[in-house]
């Protein structure tokens, strides 16, 4: 008998690559993916790189993950890549050599991207594979070594160069990386890994790689050759509060022993194990605040208070919006919602940046006001980029905190000139 609320399981984005077979294109997605994201607990939706796609991506909502993995080159053009090394010869060479790779797909670039940057913005779950690992830097301002071969290789003598692409031995290649201590990567493999080296073994398919790591990111692994070989934004990693924001330059998903589907370590499956373990949470998270928007009922006196909040956040707002100054008697209404950040605010790195360039930060909003008194330029630049912060940013602010939590997630959900026509009647 089928049961009458059957379970929902978390959905996780994967884009295609194509191919050609019997001279017809093909999508396809790489089955050991599929199979770990459904024995941890997800469901994997392929998204096709088919024409237009990336203006189609609102309709796979609700998206609990986000997984890329295997690809081409991303476009050059996407980031300030450095080709002026290269003679014409030798990008001639690198296209031979690496012809499946060097085909620019622009339409995967496209979708990819705007997946990364969606999983940014709300801090949705995200693990890039290989070429998906690329995807994250790039999406987040690093860039990439055209051909790592050329590049680093070539520094080191003949004995010493790390091969990062073996043709010849496609899947039984290995070289070993480095694991940094204190990383998700060294909890995964600690049972492997020797104290006084560090090492593991691990397959390699790629010739580009990390060049300049995107500022929010930690390495978790380097070659011998000084590559990255993997990293995580520290700040967004917590599997159990739904976050994890990751790149793996290998596939630890292919590191299986010769003729069989047993791993070569026990924590090769660990990024998939963790990663599904915060899609899961990222559910859960996601449909708790749904709930709550809708079943949110306060007493006589938390309401007063909220409107107070609200009311300290709306001015603030008409201040930012349209570049008034303060009325007389306001100050002691912003010092409300002021302290309520103060108290109840968790910044991501990437606003607490922001808000730094103007010279403070939402935990310390009294001193900023302060601030923007005595400094007319970075007032208007303070106004101008609270004016842009989505609703979004806003709420995951907030949304680990009880009543008072809920108070704000349900006054951020709304957009602000409609909280102050509420406040009117």
């Amino acid at each position: 008998m089928e049961s009458d609320n059957p379970t929902i399981f978390p959905r996780v984005l994967i884009v295609s690559r194509r191919t050609v077979r019997k001279n017809k294109f093909v999508d396809f997605v790489g089955e050991y993916h599929l199979d770990l994201i459904v024995n941890y607990g997800a469901v994997p939706v392929i998204v096709p790189r088919v024409s237009g796609v990336h203006t189609l991506l609102e309709s796979f909502e609700p998206i609990h993950g986000v997984l890329l993995c295997e690809g081409e080159d991303i476009d050059p053009s996407l980031y300030d890549a450095d080709l002026s090394s290269f003679s014409p010869e030798e990008i001639e060479e690198i296209r031979q050599l690496h012809a499946s790779d060097t085909a620019i797909d622009r339409e995967k670039d496209s979708i990819e991207l705007r997946l990364a940057k969606l999983c940014l913005e709300r801090n949705i779950p995200f693990l890039g594979i290989c070429r998906g690992s690329q995807v994250l830097n790039v999406a987040c301002g690093g860039n990439l070594y055209q051909d790592v071969e050329k590049e680093i290789s070539k520094k080191f003598p003949e004995g010493q160069r790390v091969v990062h692409m073996d043709y010849e031995n496609y899947d039984g290649h290995r070289h070993i990386v480095k694991v940094v201590e204190n990383t998700p990567l060294h909890h995964w493999f600690k049972d492997s890994l020797k104290a006084e080296k560090m090492e593991i073994w691990v397959n390699s398919y790629h010739h580009q790689g990390v060049k300049r790591l995107a500022q929010r990111f930690v390495p978790m692994a380097f070659a011998p050759d000084g590559l990255i070989e993997g990293f995580y934004d520290p700040h967004v990693y917590n599997p159990e509060e739904g976050k994890f924001i990751m790149g793996l330059q290998f596939h630890p998903e292919r590191m299986r022993q010769l003729n069989s589907d047993d791993f070569d370590y026990p924590g090769c499956a660990s990024a998939y194990q963790e990663f599904a373990k915060a899609v899961r949470s990222y559910q859960k998270k996601l449909n708790g605040s749904a709930f709550v928007g809708k079943t949110l009922k306060l007493d006589e006196d938390m309401e007063k208070k909220r409107k107070v909040i609200v009311r300290s956040f709306s001015i603030a707002r008409d201040m930012y919006s349209i570049r008034r100054g303060m009325l007389a008697g306001e100050e002691s209404e912003l010092q409300v919602g002021a302290k309520f950040l103060e108290a109840n605010t968790a910044l991501s790195l990437q606003q607490e940046k922001r808000l730094k360039q103007m010279g403070a930060t939402v935990r310390n909003a009294s001193a900023c006001m302060e601030r923007l008194k005595m400094n007319e330029e970075k007032e208007k630049l303070a106004r101008k980029m609270m004016g842009k912060m989505s609703i979004e940013q806003l709420s995951d602010i907030v949304s680990f905190y009880h009543m008072m939590g809920q108070i704000c997630t349900e006054v951020l959900e709304r957009k602000l000139h409609n909280l102050t026509n509420e406040i009117g009647g």
